[in-house]
């Protein structure tokens, strides 16, 4: 129990507003040093912790403070700098509601909708993934693409930097999933800021989206072929870019993090650079895999790029957070990746498989990749 439950479950005894008195001056999750003290108040014959941290159970039991009847808690270990998202489960009957945290005002979303956040202590919102009124804002653009390898037309969304000139040439970013990253990682924003404050060059963004992401994102030879012969020429056409591989880079998460390295691996020497964010890099050396029939190509993938790397590019960025189950995989795959002469930067982080973990990471893994003039890097 923390000081402050115990501070409470005291004066509540002889102080009948102890309770509002505690309701309204403190924010919740209380964080006291390495714990969090989640609150709830009401009606309820159970209330659970519904979080998703791998290796703890995934449902975590709230207590009534004695003589309280409709005040529950929970004390939770919550490291510095850790992010955690999550659900309440409240149980009435056999009524079993997951909602928000209503004491809460911290939420991150997906597509999937908004997951409640508690931040341990050290953790900030970065302040590049805010607007900046100073930082002029690039523009996207929308065209569609016939694809030979799909037997279809693909809508592209393409970012161009602010002041984009035709007599200069640019970098190439292609972004899985991009709208996500755009509505979910704050990703145009990331941008103009990064580009604004000089961390990264001006650069084009294409961003990809697709209804099939299960399929095509694990190692579909048509997406691979879509990109490198397709897609890139096409752009190359459409925009001012620098013509070379040193100056493409592919972007993914998770299913997307696959895609970007497969279809790096299938066509050598199109993209240099690799940003991928927790990998969903299955494999397998005894047995079968865990993951359902959508990781069958992901696992085959994996386990032959392991037996056969190649260079794929030249420098890859890896993120991965620490809570998810992937960050063994991605782990392991770092002193292979090295092991192919290719530049290689890990970082883990305490968070989770959630898109504002890799909105956090994306200073990092774009500044090293494009370092910008306030890096002292020239080209």
């Amino acid at each position: 129990m923390t000081l402050a439950i115990h501070e409470l479950e005291r004066s509540a005894q002889s102080d009948r507003r102890a309770i509002e008195r505690f309701l309204e001056t403190n924010e919740f999750p209380i964080v006291e040093g390495k714990s969090a003290t989640f609150v709830y108040t009401g009606p309820a014959d159970a209330v659970f912790l519904r979080h998703w941290i791998h290796g703890l159970t995934s449902s975590m039991p709230f207590q009534r403070l004695p003589g309280l009847g409709s005040f529950w808690f929970l004390v939770m270990e919550l490291p510095e700098r850790s992010r955690v998202e999550y659900k309440l489960e409240v149980v009435r009957g056999p009524e079993r509601r997951l909602i928000g945290d209503p004491r809460n005002s911290q939420l991150a979303h997906d597509p999937y909708g908004a997951n409640s956040v508690a931040h341990g202590a050290g953790y900030q919102v970065p302040d590049w993934t805010r607007e900046d009124p100073e930082a002029r804002r690039g523009r996207i653009e929308r065209w569609s693409l016939a694809s030979e390898a799909f037997g279809d037309e693909r809508n592209v969304d393409v970012y161009a930097p602010a002041r984009m000139r035709r007599t200069r040439r640019y970098p190439l970013l292609i972004v899985h999933d991009g709208p996500d990253y755009l509505r979910f990682s704050s990703l145009q924003t990331v941008l103009d800021n990064l580009i604004h404050r000089l961390e990264i060059p001006p650069m084009v963004v294409c961003l990809l989206q697709t209804s099939d992401r299960q399929r095509e994102y694990a190692d579909d030879p048509r997406h691979a072929r879509f990109l490198a012969t397709e897609l890139v020429p096409e752009l190359e056409r459409r925009y001012p870019l620098v013509r070379a591989s040193h100056s493409r880079c592919l972007v993914g998460a998770s299913f997307g993090a696959v895609a970007s390295l497969a279809a790096a691996w299938r066509h050598p020497g199109v993209f240099g650079r690799l940003l991928l964010q927790s990998g969903s890099f299955a494999f397998t050396d005894i047995g079968d895999h865990e993951g359902g029939p959508a990781f069958d190509p992901v696992v085959e993938f994996v386990n032959a790029f392991r037996d056969a790397p190649g260079r794929p590019a030249d420098e890859v960025y890896i993120s991965c957070g620490i809570y998810e189950g992937m960050i063994y995989y991605n782990r392991s795959m770092i002193p292979l990746l090295q092991s192919t002469g290719m530049k290689v930067r890990f970082t883990e982080a305490r968070d989770g498989h959630n898109w504002e973990n890799w909105r956090d990471r994306l200073r990092e893994g774009l500044s090293w990749l494009f370092p910008g003039p306030l890096w002292m890097v020239y080209e």
